[in-house]
């Protein structure tokens, strides 16, 4: 017997509907859910451990994969099962993860799992849009400590008019895509792409997104009241001790202040404040420190952060004396890596990269195979951050979350700036070499350095900046703070990044960490955002104004001929044979793709060497020269025959025809070395097709004056007696061959 099963569903507002249900799959989860959009459906299942885990902090994993049987397909690779996460996966993780986090109580350290999965698939539906709204579903039915229900959005716009959860389709012609985390009374996450839009166009798009996100998270609590809504589990909080935390206040805080006020550097700032906690451990005996020194190490923290934002909202100073809207020194440099296609570096204040380019073909393009998503990306940036850029030792185990966001995020802020008509496949990869503040933005500035010295003809240079918000909702203070350190990334209430052009916002990520926050503290951030951003450009344009105009000596020169499609399997050749051989002589990378629409050959060269690249044009035009009727041209003698002279057109070299014997002067010719000798150029008229040979035709004594007197010879008269015409049908009989004598004997 199916069991009971409770369904909600949201209306999108144009015909599409997001049901979600509940008591048919995975009881036995903490909460499960299945989330469906036509015929997309996720399901979302959430367990938490009842005994706290002992660690200081929430040991949460969000967990997203897509089934490739969803999409009716088999996984690639040799065993044919679905193994470590896409980046598609990753990124999907990343945006649930970030807006579930902050809403578990601090002290609730419970080992909990949220995992989602794509069953079924929709080409007209993007399974990430849901994840967040089936994860937060799904906790609303358990009895987890959690404050309240949030959703996900993407938002897109096609002709000025904004539209929820957009199609793949739709979102190619959108100039925005952007996901926005909510709950009913605060935005918290946004993260995506721009087409050079305003500051006030990306607050009316994430109003527009919270909006839509209300409905959602109403019809989890309908769904959860309908269901039973479960009491909320006791846990052990942790222990609290009221007068210890005053005690340790006192002997930190203002100590504190004044080593944040000296505006000391990362390392010098982080040893005093070490000193001061070691000092404050120093008044309590062994036996103390035993019993209750993870508080003191707490309370510390605690004083530490409120020092330091005090700091910042009474006087307008940060940790290293900047005032809030101040930038850091920057220097940057071009074409630092001799070997490389393009590079640069960027350093602002203690965080530093190093990007370099590689120019490819088609060949190299990063191919993209999900179940909700099959294609290629022709430019694309990797991320890498090494312990050693914060001055760590520990274990490097594969690329990690962060370095797939931040290399995500800093690719969406650079891409739309590299032109289609681009013909290499690009690849930039950002070596992050000191890190203390925002590594990604400092990889947008390197990145857009890196293609310019490559001589990729961006369309406008790209600047980024993290931006920080201290406020006290008591007071209704509150501060802003351009180009944001390490540390005030943590004690801060918002953390932000913005790229973009002189013009418009590229890409953004956003996490708000206050609730309630208004659109006009928001608005006036992303303005102060906007002039840090403009003063980086101007950084980067004092660096290297321009594109080369050309690539580098050494990087290969990219070349893109279009062929009829009837001429792709003889350049290719028998087995790959032509374009091998012309590969290996010309020192050059081909690759042919067809055009799916005109079927044409789309032909690309790659090459350091431009003679190379000018011979690998040239076998191509002889390839695919195609002579016009009536039109004369100039040949060579290749080969001598009996009854005729094989010629090379010269302007098509290994393109050859037939000068037969009878087409080399009006008079007769009796051998064919009369006329000409190989070797010999001369000139020839085309007359295309004979209809007789069905071959090409092409004459000598077209071209040449008639001898006086020359007489045409008649044509020959089929009809007459002794022809082989004679022999009809009706002739072959046996009866009408010559008796035959009778066989010798023996």
């Amino acid at each position: 017997m199916i069991p009971k099963v409770f369904r909600e569903v949201i209306d999108l507002g144009d015909g599409r509907e997001i049901s979600i249900e509940t008591g048919k799959l995975a009881k036995q989860a903490h909460g499960s859910v299945v989330v469906q959009s036509g015929k997309c459906m996720l399901l979302c299942t959430v367990v938490s451990n009842y005994k706290q885990s002992d660690v200081d902090f929430l040991p949460l994993t969000v967990d997203y994969r897509e089934k490739f049987a969803a999409a009716g397909r088999y996984p690639g690779g040799f065993f044919k099962r679905e193994a470590r996460p896409s980046d598609g996966e990753v990124l999907t993780m990343r945006l649930v993860d970030r807006v579930l986090r902050p809403l578990f109580p601090k002290d609730y350290h419970a080992e909990t799992q949220v995992m989602i999965q794509l069953m079924s698939h929709d080409e007209n539906v993007m399974p990430d849009a849901m994840a967040g709204l089936a994860a937060s579903a799904a906790i609303q039915l358990s009895d987890f400590p959690f404050e309240c229900a949030i959703s996900e959005a993407r938002v897109g716009r096609i002709d000025g008019e904004f539209i929820i959860n957009p199609t793949r389709a739709q979102l190619e012609e959108s100039d925005i895509d952007m996901m926005i985390g909510a709950s009913a009374d605060s935005v918290m996450m946004v993260e995506g792409e721009m087409d050079e839009i305003s500051e006030e166009e990306m607050t009316e798009a994430i109003k527009f997104a919270h909006e839509a996100i209300k409905v959602q998270c109403a019809a989890q609590l309908r769904l959860a009241e309908a269901f039973g809504k479960k009491e909320v589990r006791e846990y052990d909080p942790e222990r609290e001790d009221a007068d210890l935390e005053k005690k340790v206040y006192d002997m930190a805080y203002d100590k504190v202040y004044a080593i944040a006020k000296a505006g000391s550097a990362k390392h010098e700032r982080s040893n005093s404040f070490a000193e001061i906690k070691e000092e404050i451990k120093a008044t309590f005996s062994e036996e103390e420190l035993e019993d209750f020194g993870d508080l003191v190490s707490k309370y510390y923290r605690k004083a530490e952060k409120s020092a330091i934002r005090d700091l910042t909202l009474n006087e307008g100073l940060r940790l290293d004396g900047r005032k809030t809207d101040e930038i850091r020194p920057i220097w940057c440099e071009v074409d630092y890596l001799p070997s490389t296609h393009g590079s640069s570096i960027f350093t602002r204040g203690e965080t530093q990269a190093l990007a370099t380019v590689t120019l490819g073909t088609s060949r190299e393009a990063n191919q993209i195979d999900m179940p909700s998503f099959e294609g290629e990306e022709r430019f694309y940036l990797h991320y890498n951050f090494p312990p050693f850029s914060t001055g760590e030792a520990r274990p490097i185990r594969g690329t990690s979350r962060r370095e797939v966001g931040h290399g995500n995020l800093a690719q969406r802020a650079l891409k739309g700036m590299v032109p289609d008509d681009c013909p290499y496949t690009v690849r930039v990869v950002s070596e992050v070499l000191e890190s203390n503040g925002s590594s990604s933005m400092a990889t947008v500035c390197s990145g857009t350095m890196a293609l310019m010295d490559a001589g990729v003809q961006l369309k406008k240079p790209v600047s980024g900046i993290a931006m920080g918000l201290i406020s006290d909702g008591d007071s209704g203070k509150y501060a802003v703070l351009s180009d944001i350190l390490g540390d005030e990334d943590h004690l801060g209430d918002m953390d932000f990044k913005v790229t973009g052009t002189a013009d418009g916002i590229t890409a953004c990520q956003m996490d708000i960490k206050v609730k309630g926050l208004s659109y006009e503290i928001l608005v006036n951030a992303l303005q102060q955002a906007r002039d840090g951003r403009l003063h980086i450009l101007s950084k980067l344009t004092d660096t290297i104004a321009a594109p080369n105009d050309n690539v580098k000596a050494h990087a290969p020169k990219m070349i893109t001929k279009t062929i009829p499609g009837d001429y792709i399997g003889a350049l290719i050749g028998p087995g790959g044979k032509v374009i091998q051989e012309l590969q290996k002589a010309t020192g050059t990378t081909i690759v042919i793709n067809e055009d799916p629409v005109t079927e044409e050959g789309i032909v690309e060269i790659l090459g350091t060497d431009q003679v190379g690249i000018d011979a690998v044009l040239a076998k191509i035009d002889s390839i695919t020269f195609k002579p016009e009727k009536g039109s004369i041209y100039e040949v060579k003698v290749v080969k001598m025959l009996d009854f005729g002279a094989v010629v090379e057109y010269t302007e098509a070299p290994g393109n050859e025809v037939l000068l037969h014997i009878s087409e080399l002067a009006w008079e007769r010719t009796d051998n064919v070395s009369d006329i000409v000798k190989m070797g010999d150029v001369l000139d020839v008229k085309y007359f295309g097709t004979d209809p007789k040979t069905r071959k090409e035709k092409v004459s000598r004594k077209a071209i040449l004056p008639k001898p006086e007197g020359y007489v045409t010879r008649p044509p020959r008269d089929d009809k007459r007696s002794g022809g082989r015409d004679n022999r009809g049908r009706d002739n072959r009989g046996r009866d009408n061959r010559k008796p035959r004598e009778d066989k010798k004997e023996n």
